[in-house]
């Protein structure tokens, strides 16, 4: 694995949005928190597939993990952050507090979603391994990488559902859209 880290700590740095959005994020000094999701495995894909640095990529998660759940201790980390940014990345920056997740995930999308403890705690409920990618840029500019499946269904562009939970309920359509964006994609539907 510490091939594949290597490989993704020159993606991301080489992305200048994503590097400009861990620098703003990093400066909050948030507690416990990462880039995740499609910021993470889409600027891997592209880089696999010669596309520009930012096709197909719509947002930039942030996560971070307060004990504060409130809706405004949320919404006040929510405001900082965006501050940090001009537009196009301001709008495009979605910040979340991990421990808040819990209330409102089930109503949204029918599953549960027990309080987690760590940000990173969150990345093994994600729908794929692939997608269960966070990182940090540290106060000394190295990057910590948390993937609780390893890196590698990211590199091999594979995505499969995640072994330890349902399927996500929209599975299908989220398979769907990426695969209008990247055909490279190998899916594998069934567990």
């Amino acid at each position: 694995m510490t091939d594949l880290v290597a490989r993704l700590e020159a993606i991301v740095r080489a992305d200048p949005n994503l590097m400009t959005v861990l620098e703003g994020v990093r400066a909050e000094g948030l507690s416990d928190w990462l880039i995740f999701s499609g910021a993470v495995y889409q600027s891997v894909w592209n880089h696999l597939t010669g596309r520009p640095a930012g096709h197909g990529i719509k947002d930039f998660d942030v996560g971070y993990f307060d004990p504060d759940y409130s809706w405004d201790a949320e919404d006040a980390v929510i405001r900082r952050v965006a501050a940090r940014f001009d537009e196009p990345l301001r709008s495009r920056v979605e910040v979340r507090n991990q421990r808040r997740v819990s209330e409102w995930f089930p109503a949204k999308f029918g599953q549960p979603w027990p309080p987690v403890g760590a940000t990173a705690e969150a990345l093994s409920r994600f729908v794929a391994p692939a997608f269960a990618v966070g990182v940090r840029l540290e106060p000394d500019d190295r990057l910590t990488v948390e993937a609780p499946f390893g890196l590698g269904d990211m590199f091999a562009m594979v995505l499969r559902p995640n072994p330890t939970r349902p399927l996500a309920a929209d599975w299908d359509r989220v398979v769907d859209k990426l695969v209008a964006r990247w055909p490279e994609l190998k899916v594998e539907r069934e567990r």
